[in-house]
């Protein structure tokens, strides 16, 4: 079996989906300031992703199109970094959802989107001699849920157990897999929240250093090391203060 080692970021082809804005710009942005050679931005519309740097090649991607995903692949093939950073969030709970269907988006694309993406892209990845590395962007709930977003975490938990599954898959193949979790970003996202968030460009970084050194996670902020740390007396530690706040009907997405 294979040995997985840190990813060198310098010199490498990568593909980040969501690239056109917040967190997936960040990515693109840190991928070219450590030595990236060319990045794949994707995004539904290729036309929204600005960059004044011919390193970047925009793409168009829809990560819930098995079609779309395949193409992209096979237009893709020199690849070696993969950053599924696309996501779905519809702030929905799971008895009182104003559209029933919210679940199946925040799963099909979340969950479902980037396993096909994994899948899509595992040859490519295992083509590298030198390895390569696939992250998973993912969240503080997927360690918990709460009503107030229900769904959303629900395909964040699945999304986790996912990038678990595939790191065990990948290794023998020399893919390193990363994990990312973290609270609040400072993106368009989470602009009503009040709390203290993070910026997108640290959530970056953190996720660079993971790449290089070989670290399997990033937990990028105290609340998300704390809220994992608290997991195993949920029932406890977490739990309590989500009811008091669903009783009170004190939303944070609503503030």
């Amino acid at each position: 079996m294979a040995t997985t080692h840190g990813k060198a970021i310098d010199g490498s082809i990568a593909l980040v989906t969501g690239a056109n804005r917040g967190l997936g710009r960040a990515f693109a942005q840190a991928l070219l300031d450590r030595g990236a050679t060319k990045v794949y931005a994707a995004a539904r519309n290729p036309d929204t992703v600005e960059f004044d740097d011919p390193r970047v090649v925009p793409i168009a991607l829809d990560i819930t199109d098995g079609e779309a995903v395949r193409a992209a692949a096979r237009s893709c093939p020199d690849v070696s970094v993969l950053i599924n950073n696309a996501g779905a969030m519809l702030q929905s709970p799971f008895l009182t959802a104003e559209d029933p269907d919210a679940a199946r988006v925040e799963m099909e694309t979340n969950y479902f989107g980037t396993l096909a993406m994994a899948r899509a892209f595992a040859p490519v990845l295992a083509a590298h001699p030198n390895g390569s590395a696939l992250v998973n962007m993912l969240s503080v709930v997927s360690f918990f849920v709460s009503p107030f977003n229900a769904s959303y975490g629900a395909s964040k938990a699945a999304e986790w157990a996912l990038t678990n599954a595939l790191r065990i898959e990948m290794h023998a193949q020399g893919t390193h897999v990363v994990g990312v979790h973290a609270g609040f970003i400072d993106t368009d996202m989470a602009a009503v929240i009040s709390t203290p968030k993070i910026s997108p460009e640290e959530v970056a970084a953190q996720t660079m250093d993971a790449i290089e050194s070989g670290a399997p996670e990033v937990l990028a902020d105290e609340r998300t090391r704390a809220t994992k740390n608290s997991v195993p007396t949920d029932q406890t530690s977490i739990y309590p203060d989500i009811q008091k706040a669903w009783d009170a009907g004190d939303n944070p997405w609503r503030r």
